[in-house]
Formats: C-alpha cells, structure tokens, sequence
C-alpha cells in the first residue's frame, strides 16, 4: 500500500509529488502531465503572470522557471509575457526531474478501502494508497452558460475547447466574457482570420496595467508591493495570505474567492484586441437557438432592450466552476459524507489541505473557497504542496517514510502490471 497516490499531473499535482517525494514517501502520481496547458489552450496564448510568480515547487525552490529557460537560452524577464508552449514545456521537464515518474493513465475512481482508498484507472489493476491527493485541475469544472445547453454541439464550445483557431477562418464567432481566456481568444481568432465578436455582461472591460519595475524606491514599493498575483496590498494578501483566509467565516471565504482578482486584461493584449474586435458590453445572454447551421442569441442590454445576435458558433469564455458535484471519480457516498464550506460544494479543509474524511487531501481550484483565490493560479501551488505534504505526513503518523516504503523511489516499471506490486 502506498503513502500517497496524486491525482493530476498539472502544476499542483506535480508540486505536490515533487515534496512527497523529497519528503521520502512512497508515492505515485498518475495523469498526463501539464494536460490542460498542453491540449486546452489555443495555440499562441501567453502566460498572463509574470515568470518570476510562475514556478512549479519543488524542496529548497529547485527547477524553477528560470532554471528551465536558463538552460535553453530563452528570456524570462520581468514585464515580458512568457508563450504558454514553453510553460507547458517548463512542467514537462520539471516532472522529469522534481518527482517521481508520472504515470500517464486516467483515474477512473476514487473508493474507500479499509483506512486507505482503492484508486481505480481505465489502463490497469487498482492502487492501494494510505492517502490520496486531488489535484485534478480545472476541466472537471468547465462552466458552460444554461442559455447555450439546448444548442447542438456543433453550434457552441468552450474555450477549453481549442487548441486551433484557425479552423474558425472566414466565420462569425461569438465570444462570451470579459476576462483574459476571452479577451485573448477573440484576439487570436481576428488574427487566424475569424470574425469575432465580444459579448459581456459588463458594461466596461477591465485591463491590467504596464507592471512596475521590481527595483523601485523604497517607499514607491512600500505604497504598492509586489506578488505572486500582481501588485498592491489586497493582492499582497491574497499571495502572501493564503493561511489567513481560511481562518475567515465560510461565507466571507466564498465571496473572496468569487469576486477577488476578477476578470481582466493583460495589458499587452489590450492593443491586439482593441485594434480587432468588435465589443457588445453590458449585453446579458438569455436565449439561444439554432437557425440551420447558424446561431441566434438573445441579448438584453442593462436598460432593459432586445438584441438579436446571429453568428456562425459560439465559444463560451466562461471560465470554470469547481464544485464536488462534478468530481465523478470521486465515489459518491464518500464525495457525499464530505463537509464543504458554507453553502457551497467545495470541500473545508485542514490547514494541511486534509479534507473531512482522513486521508483524502485536495490541491487547487477546490480549495479557493478555503485559502483564497490564490489557488485560482500556478502561483498557488508553492503554499499548498508543503503544507499538503506536511498533512499528508501527520495522518500517515510517522515522521519519515512508513516500513515497507520505497522512500520516493522511482516504482520499478517491470513490476507496474502485477497486482501484487498494489496489495502489498
């Protein structure tokens, strides 16, 4: 039976892995690693964070972004945006040198199994792990907009859904949103050629603006720090705090990490978008329906009047809404017995990211509603994955690696189809 089996191969999985490892536990980590960066994402996107606040982590701050571009020769600069291709790369190369070797099969079900659970996945026999890590990401969570749900699926999609644009050349699309997966696909597609429009319920666009030099007086830096999620003090807090969060009311948490560092704009796609894109802002969606192999949606605009809208297709920036409902690996009587925060579907959790039923731990956008919207970002990872480790070493009740552990050892890979290398 194994230590910690991780669920997830993102940036929060692999972080996570990385200081269990490093910590000597017996774990594996199973899942495509970088998956949503590598085959959900447009090509040509880039990293909205700075790189210096985009590391995975790993013990002592090891393989970090910089090292990575270091060794290739590429610019990681502040106030330079950094293409998403080589992030992705980035955590390719971190999973093969921060952790043990990520097994790329997919998790099928997460069951209870005597004081552990049973890990189930659709490519071989079960695990058998004293605990388990969550780290799923965000595409069990795509929010899609109930006006658009009775549409065929040729008529709308996600923005998760695309990794080529280009097939949208010479058509209408409508993009739904405001915030930066919006705002950069509606770029990306005038410049593939399509003929996008924005629609957003807002009736302005938010933009980040030009960051500050890191070297600054003292007291200009003072007035307004920088951090992992941008400058200013509530973002210092929001970085730096994640601890403090969780101590607040549960309904005070659920609106931090609903509202707080809402949707905006990068500010080097604010030309890029401008220049090309059409905008109908403070237009709310309310109906769709298919004409032939068109779409028509019904707009409101805040005063109340009727807009028709007719397009080719649809993408739905509409970002991601965790919820444990929507985690069907995870057994249900078990995602059932869980306690969530305030009157939401997320799971409260430990200071160690422990969830109420032993042994079961999360990472990432779950836990936003326990520690803040940090977790909304890769910077996030660094708080989580050795305060989880650290919990997942209190439950597992020994200060080092339990008897019969491999003490983070790479699993033998002659030995990954016998059953009995899992029911040991």
């Amino acid at each position: 039976m194994h230590d910690l089996v991780v669920v997830g191969a993102g940036p929060y999985g692999l972080s996570v892995a990385a200081h269990a490892a490093g910590a000597g536990l017996d774990v594996r980590v199973l899942g495509r690693p970088m998956a949503s960066w590598r085959d959900h994402m447009p090509d040509g996107m880039y990293l909205k964070s700075e790189p210096w606040s985009s590391n995975l982590s790993a013990p002592g701050g090891r393989h970090s972004l910089a090292d990575y571009c270091a060794t290739r020769g590429i610019p990681a600069e502040h106030g330079t945006p950094l293409p998403i291709a080589t992030f992705s790369e980035y955590g390719l190369w971190f999973a093969r040198h921060a952790g043990p070797e990520v097994e790329e099969v997919t998790v099928t079900e997460v069951t209870p199994h005597g004081e552990g659970f049973r890990v189930h996945t659709a490519e071989g026999p079960p695990l058998l792990a004293r605990t388990v890590a969550l780290a799923v990401g965000v595409m069990p969570f795509v929010n899609h907009p109930e006006a658009l749900r009775d549409l065929p699926p040729t008529h709308y999609s996600h923005s998760s859904d695309h990794r080529d644009l280009s097939r949208f050349a010479g058509r209408e699309v409508a993009v739904l949103g405001a915030g930066q997966a919006a705002l950069e696909t509606a770029a990306l597609l005038a410049e593939s050629g399509a003929r996008p429009c924005l629609v957003a319920r807002r009736s302005r666009l938010n933009w980040n603006t030009v960051p500050q030099p890191l070297r600054r007086p003292p007291l200009r830096a003072l007035r307004d720090p920088h951090s992992g999620l941008g400058t200013g003090w509530r973002s210092w807090a929001w970085s730096e705090l994640p601890w403090a969060v969780r101590h607040l009311p549960a309904p005070t948490r659920e609106r931090i990490a609903a509202t707080a560092l809402g949707p905006a704009g990068a500010w080097w796609l604010r030309e890029r978008f401008e220049r090309r894109v059409p905008v109908l802002l403070g237009h709310r969606l309310h109906r769709a329906v298919p004409v032939g192999e068109r779409t028509r949606l019904g707009l409101t605009t805040a005063a109340g009047e009727s807009v028709v809208l007719d397009t080719a297709h649809v993408i739905a920036a509409t970002g991601f809404t965790p919820g444990l409902a929507r985690l069907g690996l995870l057994d249900a009587g078990l995602r059932d017995a869980l306690a969530t925060v305030g009157e939401g579907g997320t799971p409260e959790l430990s200071p160690g990211f422990e969830s109420s039923w032993p042994g079961l731990f999360f990472a990432g956008l779950l836990t936003a509603p326990s520690f803040g919207p940090s977790m909304r970002f890769v910077h996030g990872a660094g708080f989580t994955a050795g305060r989880l480790v650290k919990g997942v070493r209190k439950r597992l009740g020994a200060r080092g690696p339990l008897p019969g552990s491999t003490g983070g050892a790479r699993p033998d890979r002659t030995t990954a189809g016998n059953p009995s290398t899992y029911l040991r």
